[in-house]
């Protein structure tokens, strides 16, 4: 979180409704650990939850989830009834019910790793609730293999991979995220022309001769000068539409089972972020264009969507907003892809290559490289924005015996997944 930024604190009706939230869970959860009494242990656990809300939130400091050890409570709370009316339905005893508690735990961390571990420890748990003699409650056995799981994830894996930055906060305090959604469900190559008609503005569709950047000197800084790239690098970036790019991607296999998935049930739907599955796909050609808007009373480019698409049949591909800004001396490339009702924004650190080439990075220990998923409020247009650290990019644009050739390599919690290879030929 960046403390200089003031987040606004729920209000009254907001702490409330959480409270009676909590209460309700609390109330669900300890009916569903016990045999007997169940209207004495809900009373409990009614009060037992609403208590480590009213806690949590006082503890709480502007722009913050609330603290780990509560969210680890709610949970377990939560994971207690749905433990119980699984156990009931099924009859399962308590190692299945605690592997497949853990196993819920463990895909909710996205981290393979995560996902691995959870059913262990879920496993462990309704192992141990066996050999002590524990009776079928599921409830309980579902609620303390979520707790568990959560603890000794939370010691293994101390570098968290996604987490909130900011809720609620006006654009201008985070000027790494590109706040521009989606209006509707699907995006699409016609999403700038949209983007016109809701801001205004001179909207130019195929824009000639404009690039990505309007300068790369906009970006210099320690460790990249503009003076240092390659003409043609420079080129390619100030004057994108000049040149064409044929893409040959590079999946890992473990990747691909996920991706098909994702793919199937998100890209082509929302029409963003459709990366080829193969060289085959690539053969039907990409068409790549700038749209523009230029602001009313300025000639300066306000926006710049590069749109690639399978030239066949016109299938987005990528529709992404690019955007450089400056900050304590260095300049960043941000890049929006947007999302229904929200933005998915990779900022990224120009870095320059021994050939005079140019490397865009997440890597860095700066605080701005990175990716953020935000959504967006319709009716203020302040931003909700999460940080995805385990996800990163590197995009290498060089020259190899006078052609332009580019490497963008990505990789998920820590693990490398998919590079594009790209080459770039005038059109």
């Amino acid at each position: 979180m960046i403390a200089s930024e003031p987040v606004r604190r729920p209000g009254g009706r907001d702490r409330v409704a959480g409270l009676v939230f909590a209460a309700a869970v609390g109330a669900l959860a300890g009916a569903s650990v016990v045999r007997r009494r169940r209207g004495r242990a809900a009373v409990a656990g009614a009060v037992a939850l609403a208590a480590t809300e009213a806690v949590a939130r006082t503890r709480q400091r502007p722009g913050e989830v609330p603290p780990w050890w509560s969210r680890v409570v709610m949970s377990g709370a939560v994971a207690a009834p749905v433990g119980w009316l699984g156990g009931r339905v099924t009859d399962a005893g308590p190692v299945a019910v605690g592997t497949v508690a853990g196993a819920v735990a463990g895909a909710f961390g996205l981290r393979p790793q995560k996902v691995a571990l959870g059913p262990v420890v879920g496993a462990a748990v309704g192992a141990a609730w066996r050999s002590a003699g524990g009776g079928g409650q599921a409830g309980a056995v579902a609620a303390g293999a979520v707790v568990a799981f959560r603890v000794v994830s939370a010691l293994l894996f101390r570098d968290a991979q996604v987490g909130l930055l900011a809720a609620g906060v006006p654009a201008g305090q985070l000027p790494f995220v590109v706040p521009l959604e989606a209006r509707s469900r699907y995006v699409g190559t016609g999403y700038v022309r949209e983007l016109a008609e809701v801001i205004g503005g001179d909207y130019r569709p195929d824009a000639p001769d404009v690039g990505i950047v309007a300068s790369l000197d906009d970006l210099a800084g320690p460790g990249f000068d503009p003076a240092d790239v390659e003409p043609l690098v420079r080129e390619f970036y100030e004057h994108t539409t000049r040149f064409r790019l044929d893409i040959v991607p590079e999946w890992r296999l473990w990747v691909r089972p996920g991706y098909l998935l994702y793919r199937t049930l998100v890209a082509r739907p929302v029409g963003q972020a459709n990366v080829p599955m193969n060289q085959r796909e690539t053969v039907r050609g990409v068409r790549s264009h700038i749209d523009t808007i230029t602001p009313d009373g300025t000639d300066v480019i306000g926006v710049r969507g590069w749109i690639r698409s399978f030239a066949d049949t016109d299938e987005p591909i990528y529709v992404g907003i690019y955007t450089t800004y400056r900050h304590e001396g260095r300049g960043y490339v941000s890049v929006g892809f947007p999302v229904p009702q929200g933005s998915f924004t990779a900022t990224l650190l120009p870095r320059s290559r021994p050939d005079h080439g140019l490397v865009l990075t997440s890597h860095s220990e700066l605080p701005h490289p990175g990716h953020y998923l935000t959504y967006i409020d319709p009716g203020t247009r302040d931003l909700t924005t999460l940080s995805v650290a385990g996800f990163a990019e590197r995009l290498d644009v060089y020259t190899k015996d006078g052609e332009l050739r580019a490497e963008h390599a990505f990789s998920l919690f820590g693990l490398p997944f998919l590079v594009l290879h790209y080459t770039i030929r005038r059109k």
